[in-house]
């Protein structure tokens, strides 16, 4: 259960278990790679990472076969094919609220005319030692999500989910929220983004996701046919853990 097989187990809807990775630094993929998690998404869109941070993180991830998406900073093409290049098994694309956003992301996230600009000298195609042909063929490895934030991407996600090239729809229930003008992820118009979403998604065979603080809220919108769960970070995990046993510790009675 490697880089290799990951979109398979995404695409037939096996529960998989991941987090966003706040931490700009490859120890931490080192650290969580063999923690029980199937994926980890660095996320470069609000994290500190560079292309060079980012870069020795997805090195890491690739030397230990173990998937690691990148939450690019914008959908340009730039920053989807540096991400792509350095290693990354796919791309998780922020605001994609119309058609024509999933298209682009499509164009760009693949190889063909007018997207992915090729070049087989980086370390997703392996230093210059494999033929081209080889190298065409493992783009259908590749990855890519749609993530709906805005009330327009709900009401355009059933042309969204039917994009070829777009293998993934994630729902980002707190941007999604504000965009309906709420102030907590507990409201009507949450709930029915997320059955429109899902029924979009099952629709068009694409697999189907969200963002969650712990399983047990996962488990409590499974019904909604997601399959894929970011959970949290891997900083709320830090400073959870630390706090526990920090109280721990001050309830204790001294002798």
């Amino acid at each position: 259960m490697g880089i290799a097989d990951f979109k398979e187990r995404m695409l037939r809807g096996d529960m998989l278990a991941g987090t966003f990775l706040k931490t700009a630094s490859y120890e931490m993929i080192e650290i969580l790679a063999p923690s029980g998690l199937d994926f980890l998404c660095i996320d470069a869109e609000h994290a500190p990472f560079d292309r060079a941070r980012m870069d020795a993180c997805l090195a890491m991830a690739r030397a230990l076969d173990f998937p690691v998406l990148v939450r690019t900073g914008s959908n340009t093409p730039p920053d989807i094919l540096q991400a792509l290049d350095s290693g990354a098994a796919g791309i998780v694309a922020p605001h994609v609220d119309s058609v024509e956003k999933a298209h682009a992301l499509a164009r760009a996230g693949h190889f063909g005319l007018g997207g992915r600009g090729y070049a087989g000298s980086t370390r997703w195609a392996g230093y210059a030692t494999r033929k081209m042909a080889d190298i065409l063929d493992q783009d259908s490895q590749t990855v890519l999500i749609a993530q709906i934030e805005e009330p327009a991407g709900v009401e355009a996600v059933e042309q969204i989910a039917a994009t070829d090239g777009i293998d993934g729809i994630f729902v980002g229930p707190a941007d999604l929220s504000v965009g309906y003008g709420h102030r907590d992820v507990d409201s009507d118009d949450l709930k029915a983004a997320l059955a429109t979403c899902g029924a979009a998604a099952k629709a068009h065979a694409k697999a189907y996701m969200t963002f969650v603080g712990n399983a047990s809220q996962a488990e409590a919108l499974a019904h909604h046919g997601l399959t894929m769960f970011f959970i949290a970070s891997e900083q709320s995990w830090m400073r959870q853990g630390a706090t526990a046993e920090a109280m721990g510790i001050h309830s204790i009675k001294g002798g």
